[in-house]
């Protein structure tokens, strides 16, 4: 039987998936168990009726286990790595929140106004501490295996990768050799190649948010 999956439809493509990268964290996690899985795509600014009825906050992703819809991709992830525990996504705890906070410094430096406000510097900061700890654990985050913690990541460090790269012209320095390699491996397989929104659309995701 396969899941029902409610996420983020491209702004002006409702038939396309969109840029949430926590709806792609959880596609990502459905594409690397294997489990079959049927996306509804949700136009975001004109929700639809049956969406509200069965998630009155309206939120995405949400998933339809025994009956019920739940929101949350923390939430999600851990549902799905206890009802299909193999192949094994869960990090060893000591690694569960690596890179954790590139996110927010990516957000705050691409909305920032004020070169010296020390947000690039941040952000830099961030994707060092994962380039040290790629070096030495690598190639993913808990060594040889693909765990949950980098599927949080890696749309994440597309979103970082497109809106970067449109809005300020910036890219990661190709010092972090490390970080580089990851980011390939993750970019590179099946699972995200399949869920992975256009550029396009990222961009336009941001727009509204950069010139705020």
């Amino acid at each position: 039987m396969a899941y029902e999956v409610a996420a983020k439809a491209a702004a002006g493509a409702p038939d396309v998936l969109g840029d949430c990268p926590f709806s792609q964290r959880v596609l990502l996690t459905l594409e690397e168990k294997k489990v079959p899985h049927k996306v509804h795509l949700i136009n975001i600014s004109e929700k639809p009726q049956w969406f509200l009825e069965v998630n009155p906050e309206g939120k995405v992703p949400v998933v339809k286990f025994d009956d019920k819809w739940v929101s949350d991709s923390d939430v999600l992830v851990g549902i799905l790595e206890e009802k299909h525990p193999e192949p094994s996504l869960t990090p060893p705890p000591e690694f569960a929140s690596v890179g954790s906070k590139i996110f927010g410094a990516f957000v705050k430096f691409l909305k920032s106004k004020d070169p010296s406000d020390g947000s690039e510097q941040a952000l830099l900061d961030e994707l060092k501490a994962l380039d040290e700890h790629l070096k030495a654990h690598g190639p993913y985050i808990a060594g040889e295996k693909i765990t949950s913690v980098d599927l949080s990541l890696a749309p994440k460090l597309y979103h970082l990768d497109v809106a970067l790269g449109h809005f300020k012209k910036w890219t990661v320095p190709a010092s972090l050799t490390h970080f580089h390699k990851y980011k390939e491996l993750l970019f590179s397989r099946e699972s995200f190649q399949k869920t992975k929104p256009t550029k396009e659309h990222v961009i336009a995701g941001w727009e509204p948010k950069v010139n705020a």
